[in-house]
């Protein structure tokens, strides 16, 4: 597949039936570019840091990325919608819509812990068409746009993009399940099957927030799992997983990316998944 540059050294393999998707995640990389230097240039250093009515933080960085995504959005794309963690929706009726997570992981920012990153999606008549994740402190990327598949590079174009694939594991005592937080997930009561779902696995962890859904997307996993998210926190994760090959939903099967539960697994494993979680039975 042909790479078109962007002014970010390497660009995006491209695609010639999907140039919105390519547009759109090129202007989500060069977004990340400033991001980028905006959290490292905060991380693990003086930080304001506050704490939101529902008892999440925010920092200083995180407004001032969400504050560039916007104004970069809205200069490229003025008749695009906007979601965002920090600033809310903004002509949210639009028939494409930007999604925006300044820095998902904001807890592992501000304790040291380098498993952050910005999150920028589009969603266009209510379907997912592009995703990007950039996770600065990790030195890598994570995109994927509709019928483009799915890619990873380093930070600011220092590698050449590679297909990503989800793994053909197809056996639960087989697979890497990764999840959020244990506590989190076992005091919604919505998963009453995880514990024996993790029991029965060749291996578990919690690696939590968008890098577990890019393991699954990189093959390096067949299951994440979480509880309590956003929109902004699943939507590139969705595509991102999607495109690899695998499949998503909250723990219904419904494909949303609001019900505050969310699923992604290299696919062959997803109904095996969701019906072990939702097993009364399975609670240990």
């Amino acid at each position: 597949m042909p790479l078109t540059r962007s002014g970010r050294g390497y660009a995006v393999p491209v695609t010639e039936d999907a140039p919105d998707g390519r547009a759109w995640v090129d202007l989500g990389l060069a977004i990340c570019d400033e991001a980028d230097a905006i959290a490292m240039g905060h991380f693990r250093r003086d930080l304001q840091v506050s704490t939101k009515p529902d008892r999440t933080l925010v920092t200083d960085a995180d407004q001032a990325i969400e504050r560039i995504a916007r104004e970069r959005i809205a200069r490229a794309f003025p008749d695009h919608g906007l979601v965002g963690e920090e600033y809310g929706v903004e002509a949210g009726d639009a028939a494409v819509r930007w999604y925006i997570d300044p820095i998902d992981g904001t807890h592992n920012y501000v304790r040291g812990v380098p498993i952050f990153g910005t999150l920028l999606a589009v969603e266009r008549d209510g379907v997912l068409e592009a995703g990007i994740i950039s996770a600065p402190a990790l030195g890598a990327r994570w995109y994927a746009w509709r019928g483009g598949g799915a890619w990873a590079d380093g930070a600011a174009g220092t590698m050449a993009p590679r297909r990503l694939r989800v793994s053909a594991v197809a056996a639960i005592a087989d697979a890497q399940i990764l999840y959020g937080s244990s506590r989190d997930i076992r005091a919604s009561e919505r998963m009453p099957g995880f514990d024996a779902l993790l029991a029965d696995a060749w291996r578990e962890r919690g690696f939590g927030d968008f890098w577990g859904y890019a393991l699954v997307a990189e093959g390096a996993a067949e299951a994440m799992v979480e509880v309590g998210l956003h929109p902004w926190d699943a939507a590139a994760p969705a595509i991102l997983v999607e495109e690899a090959g695998g499949r998503w939903s909250d723990i219904d099967g419904e494909a949303r990316i609001d019900s505050g539960t969310f699923v992604g697994t290299n696919g062959v494993l997803h109904d095996a998944t969701l019906a072990r979680l939702g097993d009364e039975g399975g609670r240990r």
